[in-house]
């Protein structure tokens, strides 16, 4: 609340006026994907970051962390709650991304570790791998909703706001040098960053709309489909892709579902006679989940997977592999392979980055 006032002759007559707050529930700006960075003036260059995209509201003590579609994370990342309240402003909305630092760059995994129930594990990894906030849009303050000016002017709101802040709390790298954020998008993918945001220097904020231009690494792969996952209407759902290590066993990556629903029943068709009871339990990194296990976002629901004989060969593309053991996303089916064997489809063909330090990453947005 804030103080008002008004005089009618001598008497001057106090009243309250509620300062506006945007609701818990509001929706990030968003992305398009684009195959290479737009050129020209007026634009800003990010890196973009590994984690899980956050707004954070802070109302007098209240600290809200909210992902896409309003799902609050909050509790899973207590050692930023603080830092965010020393802050110096009793309200704000602040567009970021949470993100955890491994021993070889951003680790996302580390990240999906916190989604648990279990409070003592989420205080105990918080001390363990702690989080960092890395800020890059200001989206109200004080009282003023700043969706309606222009990216310009809110970034160096931004930094003004958080220019005394230290680790954990980050404002993101940019330029405005489309040369420099080309060698960014080269670089930053070695230490765990997946490519470059782009957005205009005039554009307002506009939630949930796809107004910014995001572009990632793409390679291909040839993989081994090692099973299938059906849906729930019984139709196929997704192939599921496994790789070779240098010994010989095969690992699960990841799946791919770009399908029309003709092709969904061709394949299923084609699948059935190759279906064969595999344990590839036995086989796949000990710490990998396996296909159809529950994922930290599942709430416990496992999909049914049928495992065929790894006979057929089918060329993916990806944006990057997880801790080198799976995609970190979907791939992307691009066409199948028949002249190649499944006992070339191995790891070695998967893009390695020359690794790149983090914290000179973090020193630049610092300066």
């Amino acid at each position: 609340m804030r103080i008002a006032t008004t005089g009618f002759g001598p008497i001057t007559e106090r009243y309250c006026v509620p300062v506006p707050r945007l609701p818990l529930s509001l929706e990030p700006m968003l992305a398009q994907l684009q195959p290479g960075l737009p050129s020209g003036d007026g634009w800003r260059y990010e890196p973009k970051w590994d984690g899980f995209r956050v707004l954070a509201h802070r109302d007098g003590q209240r600290v809200d962390l909210v992902s896409r579609g309003g799902r609050p994370m909050t509790r899973y990342y207590p050692e930023l709650i603080e830092p965010l309240r020393l802050v110096p402003a009793e309200y704000f909305v602040i567009d970021g991304e949470v993100v955890i630092a491994g021993s070889d760059g951003l680790d996302f995994d580390a990240l999906l570790q916190r989604i648990h129930p279990a409070e003592s594990r989420i205080k105990m990894l918080a001390e363990k791998t702690p989080a960092w906030f890395v800020a890059f849009d200001l989206v109200a303050v004080g009282d003023e909703d700043l969706t309606s000016k222009p990216l310009s002017e809110r970034t160096v709101r931004l930094g003004e706001l958080l220019a005394g802040s230290d680790t954990p709390i980050f404002t993101t790298p940019a330029t405005q040098d489309r040369k420099l954020a080309a060698e960014w998008f080269d670089q930053f993918e070695g230490a765990g960053l997946d490519g470059v945001i782009a957005k205009r220097l005039d554009q307002t904020y506009t939630p949930a709309k796809r107004g910014w231009v995001k572009v990632k690494h793409e390679r291909t792969a040839d993989c081994v489909v090692i099973g299938y996952r059906l849906g729930k209407d019984g139709s196929l759902g997704s192939l599921l892709l496994g790789l070779f290590d240098d010994e010989g066993r095969m690992h699960y990556v990841g799946h791919t579902s770009s399908f029309s629903a003709a092709e969904r029943r061709q394949l299923l068709e084609q699948l059935a006679p190759m279906r064969e009871e595999i344990d590839w339990g036995k086989t796949a990194l000990p710490e990998a989940r396996m296909p159809g296990g529950p994922s930290r976002w599942s709430r416990g629901r496992e999909s049914e997977w049928v495992s065929i004989k790894p006979e057929l060969v089918c060329e993916v593309s990806y944006d990057k592999l997880q801790s080198g053991e799976r995609f970190r996303h979907a791939a992307t089916f691009r066409r199948w392979r028949p002249d190649k064997p499944p006992s070339e489809c191995g790891f070695d063909q998967v893009f390695k980055a020359v690794r790149f330090e983090l914290s000179d990453i973090l020193a630049g947005a610092r300066a």
